[in-house]
Protein backbone atom coordinates (compact mmCIF):
# COMPACT_ATOMS: atom_id res chain seq x y z
CA UNK A 1 0.00 0.00 0.00
CA UNK A 2 1.11 3.54 -0.76
CA UNK A 3 0.99 5.37 2.58
CA UNK A 4 0.36 8.77 0.99
CA UNK A 5 -2.74 7.55 -0.84
CA UNK A 6 -4.03 5.67 2.21
CA UNK A 7 -3.48 8.48 4.68
CA UNK A 8 -4.73 11.23 2.37
CA UNK A 9 -8.00 9.34 1.90
CA UNK A 10 -8.34 8.92 5.67
CA UNK A 11 -7.64 12.57 6.46
CA UNK A 12 -9.94 13.82 3.71
CA UNK A 13 -12.74 11.84 5.40
CA UNK A 14 -11.67 12.88 8.89
CA UNK A 15 -11.69 16.54 7.94
CA UNK A 16 -15.38 16.37 7.06
CA UNK A 17 -16.07 14.88 10.51
CA UNK A 18 -13.74 17.21 12.41
CA UNK A 19 -15.24 20.46 11.12
CA UNK A 20 -18.53 19.58 12.82
CA UNK A 21 -17.04 18.46 16.13
CA UNK A 22 -17.07 20.07 19.56
CA UNK A 23 -13.43 18.96 19.83
CA UNK A 24 -12.37 21.55 17.22
CA UNK A 25 -15.13 24.08 18.04
CA UNK A 26 -15.12 26.05 14.80
CA UNK A 27 -18.00 28.19 16.11
CA UNK A 28 -15.88 29.32 19.03
CA UNK A 29 -12.89 29.92 16.77
CA UNK A 30 -14.92 32.14 14.44
CA UNK A 31 -15.95 34.19 17.48
CA UNK A 32 -12.30 34.78 18.37
CA UNK A 33 -11.28 31.78 20.47
CA UNK A 34 -7.70 30.61 19.95
CA UNK A 35 -7.09 26.92 19.23
CA UNK A 36 -3.53 27.15 20.58
CA UNK A 37 -2.63 25.48 23.86
CA UNK A 38 -0.62 26.67 26.85
CA UNK A 39 2.58 24.79 25.96
CA UNK A 40 3.11 26.37 22.55
CA UNK A 41 1.80 29.78 23.62
CA UNK A 42 4.39 29.87 26.43
CA UNK A 43 7.16 28.50 24.23
CA UNK A 44 6.89 30.56 21.06
CA UNK A 45 6.77 34.28 20.24
CA UNK A 46 5.56 34.82 16.69
CA UNK A 47 4.65 38.51 16.54
CA UNK A 48 6.01 40.12 13.38
CA UNK A 49 7.57 36.88 12.15
CA UNK A 50 6.93 34.58 9.20
CA UNK A 51 5.75 31.11 10.22
CA UNK A 52 5.42 27.85 8.29
CA UNK A 53 3.07 25.32 9.86
CA UNK A 54 3.82 21.76 8.74
CA UNK A 55 0.89 19.29 8.68
CA UNK A 56 -1.56 22.03 9.62
CA UNK A 57 -4.79 20.00 9.18
CA UNK A 58 -7.55 22.54 8.42
CA UNK A 59 -5.67 25.50 9.73
CA UNK A 60 -7.11 26.44 13.13
CA UNK A 61 -3.69 26.64 14.80
CA UNK A 62 -2.18 28.31 11.73
CA UNK A 63 -4.84 31.00 11.78
CA UNK A 64 -4.56 31.33 15.55
CA UNK A 65 -0.86 32.11 15.05
CA UNK A 66 -1.94 34.74 12.50
CA UNK A 67 -4.08 36.31 15.20
CA UNK A 68 -0.94 36.36 17.39
CA UNK A 69 0.78 38.51 14.76
CA UNK A 70 2.52 35.99 12.50
CA UNK A 71 2.66 35.95 8.70
CA UNK A 72 1.49 32.37 8.21
CA UNK A 73 1.69 29.60 5.64
CA UNK A 74 0.26 26.13 6.27
CA UNK A 75 0.82 22.88 4.39
CA UNK A 76 -1.08 19.61 4.62
CA UNK A 77 -1.49 16.39 2.64
CA UNK A 78 -5.31 16.53 2.71
CA UNK A 79 -6.93 18.58 -0.04
CA UNK A 80 -10.20 18.63 1.96
CA UNK A 81 -8.33 20.11 4.93
CA UNK A 82 -6.62 22.78 2.83
CA UNK A 83 -9.92 23.80 1.23
CA UNK A 84 -11.46 24.16 4.70
CA UNK A 85 -8.45 26.18 5.91
CA UNK A 86 -8.74 28.55 2.96
CA UNK A 87 -12.46 29.00 3.65
CA UNK A 88 -11.82 29.76 7.33
CA UNK A 89 -9.15 32.31 6.42
CA UNK A 90 -11.68 34.11 4.23
CA UNK A 91 -14.32 34.03 6.96
CA UNK A 92 -12.07 35.70 9.53
CA UNK A 93 -10.41 37.92 6.89
CA UNK A 94 -6.93 36.65 7.75
CA UNK A 95 -3.86 36.94 5.55
CA UNK A 96 -2.77 33.30 5.24
CA UNK A 97 -1.50 30.96 2.56
CA UNK A 98 -2.39 27.26 2.50
CA UNK A 99 -0.78 24.68 0.22
CA UNK A 100 -1.79 21.06 -0.35
CA UNK A 101 1.37 18.96 -0.52
CA UNK A 102 3.15 15.94 0.86
CA UNK A 103 5.46 17.23 3.58
CA UNK A 104 8.59 15.98 1.86
CA UNK A 105 7.80 18.15 -1.19
CA UNK A 106 7.36 21.32 0.86
CA UNK A 107 10.63 23.04 -0.17
CA UNK A 108 9.56 22.73 -3.82
CA UNK A 109 6.07 24.11 -3.11
CA UNK A 110 6.91 27.12 -0.96
CA UNK A 111 8.81 30.02 -2.47
CA UNK A 112 10.50 31.39 0.63
CA UNK A 113 12.24 30.61 3.89
CA UNK A 114 10.69 31.42 7.25
CA UNK A 115 11.60 32.83 10.64
CA UNK A 116 9.75 29.95 12.32
CA UNK A 117 8.80 26.41 11.33
CA UNK A 118 6.15 24.90 13.61
CA UNK A 119 4.54 21.47 14.01
CA UNK A 120 2.38 20.00 16.74
CA UNK A 121 0.38 17.17 18.32
CA UNK A 122 0.22 13.93 16.39
CA UNK A 123 2.05 15.05 13.26
CA UNK A 124 5.29 13.10 12.92
CA UNK A 125 3.71 9.65 13.38
CA UNK A 126 2.48 9.91 9.78
CA UNK A 127 6.02 10.23 8.42
CA UNK A 128 8.30 7.25 7.63
CA UNK A 129 11.65 9.11 7.56
CA UNK A 130 12.59 11.75 10.14
CA UNK A 131 15.95 12.53 8.53
CA UNK A 132 14.06 13.73 5.44
CA UNK A 133 11.58 15.57 7.67
CA UNK A 134 14.38 17.40 9.49
CA UNK A 135 15.98 18.38 6.18
CA UNK A 136 12.65 19.91 5.11
CA UNK A 137 12.59 21.87 8.37
CA UNK A 138 16.13 23.12 7.76
CA UNK A 139 15.53 23.94 4.09
CA UNK A 140 12.47 26.02 4.99
CA UNK A 141 14.15 28.01 7.77
CA UNK A 142 16.13 31.19 7.38
CA UNK A 143 19.62 31.20 8.88
CA UNK A 144 19.08 31.82 12.57
CA UNK A 145 15.43 30.82 12.27
CA UNK A 146 13.63 28.81 14.96
CA UNK A 147 12.04 25.39 14.76
CA UNK A 148 9.44 24.69 17.44
CA UNK A 149 7.47 21.50 17.93
CA UNK A 150 5.16 20.13 20.58
CA UNK A 151 4.22 16.47 20.27
CA UNK A 152 2.56 13.60 22.05
CA UNK A 153 5.10 11.62 24.03
CA UNK A 154 5.87 8.22 22.45
CA UNK A 155 5.63 6.53 25.87
CA UNK A 156 1.85 6.78 25.61
CA UNK A 157 1.92 4.74 22.40
CA UNK A 158 4.07 2.12 24.14
CA UNK A 159 1.48 1.82 26.92
CA UNK A 160 -1.12 1.28 24.17
CA UNK A 161 0.88 -1.63 22.80
CA UNK A 162 2.85 0.01 20.00
CA UNK A 163 6.62 0.06 19.60
CA UNK A 164 8.51 2.87 21.30
CA UNK A 165 11.44 2.48 18.93
CA UNK A 166 11.60 3.28 15.22
CA UNK A 167 10.69 0.60 12.71
CA UNK A 168 10.89 0.45 8.94
CA UNK A 169 7.46 -1.04 8.35
CA UNK A 170 4.40 1.02 9.32
CA UNK A 171 1.70 0.14 11.78
CA UNK A 172 -1.44 -0.39 9.70
CA UNK A 173 -4.65 0.13 11.65
CA UNK A 174 -8.36 0.22 11.01
CA UNK A 175 -9.59 2.92 13.33
CA UNK A 176 -12.03 5.72 13.88
CA UNK A 177 -11.01 9.30 14.43
CA UNK A 178 -10.54 10.92 17.83
CA UNK A 179 -13.40 13.44 17.86
CA UNK A 180 -16.60 12.83 19.78
CA UNK A 181 -18.75 12.77 16.60
CA UNK A 182 -16.97 9.99 14.66
CA UNK A 183 -20.21 7.90 14.47
CA UNK A 184 -18.38 4.64 13.82
CA UNK A 185 -16.43 5.92 10.80
CA UNK A 186 -13.49 3.54 10.28
CA UNK A 187 -10.49 4.22 8.02
CA UNK A 188 -7.23 2.49 7.19
CA UNK A 189 -4.23 4.52 8.40
CA UNK A 190 -0.48 3.94 8.27
CA UNK A 191 1.88 5.36 10.89
CA UNK A 192 5.37 4.97 12.32
CA UNK A 193 6.76 5.21 15.89
CA UNK A 194 9.50 7.77 16.52
CA UNK A 195 11.42 7.82 19.81
CA UNK A 196 12.54 11.20 21.05
CA UNK A 197 16.19 10.32 20.41
CA UNK A 198 15.35 9.90 16.71
CA UNK A 199 13.68 13.32 16.63
CA UNK A 200 16.59 15.12 18.27
CA UNK A 201 19.29 13.34 16.28
CA UNK A 202 17.52 14.04 12.98
CA UNK A 203 17.29 17.75 13.77
CA UNK A 204 20.94 17.99 14.78
CA UNK A 205 22.01 16.04 11.70
CA UNK A 206 20.14 18.61 9.60
CA UNK A 207 22.18 21.44 11.10
CA UNK A 208 19.84 22.67 13.84
CA UNK A 209 21.14 23.58 17.28
CA UNK A 210 19.00 22.33 20.15
CA UNK A 211 17.97 25.15 22.51
CA UNK A 212 15.38 23.50 24.73
CA UNK A 213 13.74 20.14 25.28
CA UNK A 214 10.89 19.80 27.77
CA UNK A 215 8.56 17.01 28.85
CA UNK A 216 5.09 17.48 30.35
CA UNK A 217 2.96 15.17 32.47
CA UNK A 218 -0.26 16.22 30.77
CA UNK A 219 -2.00 16.52 27.41
CA UNK A 220 -4.16 19.52 26.50
CA UNK A 221 -6.45 17.11 24.66
CA UNK A 222 -8.58 14.23 25.88
CA UNK A 223 -7.17 12.14 23.04
CA UNK A 224 -6.26 8.82 24.70
CA UNK A 225 -8.04 6.14 26.68
CA UNK A 226 -7.83 6.28 30.47
CA UNK A 227 -7.02 9.97 30.89
CA UNK A 228 -8.09 11.88 33.97
CA UNK A 229 -9.09 15.55 33.90
CA UNK A 230 -7.90 18.42 36.06
CA UNK A 231 -8.32 22.19 35.96
CA UNK A 232 -5.43 24.51 36.78
CA UNK A 233 -4.74 28.23 36.62
CA UNK A 234 -2.05 28.74 34.00
CA UNK A 235 0.77 31.29 33.95
CA UNK A 236 -1.51 33.84 32.28
CA UNK A 237 -3.99 33.53 35.15
CA UNK A 238 -6.52 31.70 32.99
CA UNK A 239 -8.31 28.46 33.84
CA UNK A 240 -6.87 25.61 31.77
CA UNK A 241 -7.99 22.00 31.41
CA UNK A 242 -5.32 19.29 31.39
CA UNK A 243 -5.57 15.53 30.97
CA UNK A 244 -3.16 13.15 32.69
CA UNK A 245 -2.44 9.42 32.87
CA UNK A 246 -1.32 7.51 35.95
CA UNK A 247 0.76 4.33 35.72
CA UNK A 248 1.29 2.56 39.05
CA UNK A 249 0.32 5.76 40.89
CA UNK A 250 2.83 7.84 38.93
CA UNK A 251 2.00 10.39 36.24
CA UNK A 252 3.27 9.47 32.79
CA UNK A 253 4.82 11.96 30.35
CA UNK A 254 2.23 12.72 27.68
CA UNK A 255 3.72 15.58 25.66
CA UNK A 256 7.12 17.12 24.91
CA UNK A 257 8.44 20.22 23.17
CA UNK A 258 11.60 20.97 21.22
CA UNK A 259 13.05 24.35 20.29
CA UNK A 260 16.02 24.53 17.92
CA UNK A 261 17.83 27.16 15.85
CA UNK A 262 19.19 26.81 12.32
CA UNK A 263 22.88 27.61 12.32
CA UNK A 264 23.82 30.72 10.38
Amino acid sequence: MDYLTVNKAAWDKRTKIHVGSKFYDIEGFLKGKSSLQEIELCGLNVKGKSLLHLQCHFGLDTLSWAREGADVTGIDLSSAAIEQAQDLAKQIEAEAKFICTDLYNTPERVSRQFDIVFTSYGAIAWLPDLDRWAKVVSDCLKAGGQFYMVEFHPLEALLDGYSYFAQQEPDVDEEGTYTENCDGEINTVMSWPHPISEVLNALMKAGLELKAYNEFDFSPYDAFAGLQEESITNSAGELSTRYFLEHKQQRAPLTYSVSAIKSG
